[in-house]
């Protein structure tokens, strides 16, 4: 496998699409090149007023999701979803650059019914919870 983002981005959108396509979502490929921060690719799943936005720059980076006009990161959508003990897997660290998509697939199957298939009110409400901790300081996030 090539070292490239946008390939690499490829090989992982490969990963995800059974998942994703089997929730009624198309790949978009998005903005690709050289940043302040190195070479970078990304793209989102898109299922009418639901998007999966994903970044790669020297991993999988960004994970966001919006539902109509509330938006949230994967880690907090986890908090929000699973509480501190958590049981998601992505993000994680490996020497292997298609693990996390394995990891977000893992994720998005196990614990992201309200993105996938739920409606836009369960969904905001996980995003409340999560702007909730996200207003928590550093110190007092941790259990």
């Amino acid at each position: 496998m090539s070292n490239t983002p946008k390939e690499i981005l490829a090989a992982g959108c490969r990963i995800l699409d059974p998942l994703l396509q089997r929730y009624g979502f198309s790949y978009l490929a998005g903005p690709d090149g050289l940043g302040s921060g190195g070479h970078f690719a990304s793209g989102a799943y898109v299922n009418g007023d639901r998007k999966l936005e994903i970044h790669y720059r020297y991993s999988l980076g960004l994970v966001t999701y919006h539902f109509g006009t509330a938006s949230m990161g994967h880690e907090s959508y986890m908090r929000a979803a699973l509480g501190v003990n958590g049981g998601n897997k992505y993000p994680g660290f490996s020497d292997d650059p298609l693990v996390g998509f394995r990891w977000l697939a893992n994720d998005l199957e196990n614990f992201a019914g309200a993105f996938l298939e739920g409606n836009e009110k369960e969904f905001g409400q996980l995003v409340k919870a999560a702007q909730e901790w996200e207003r928590t300081p550093g110190f007092a996030r941790i259990p």
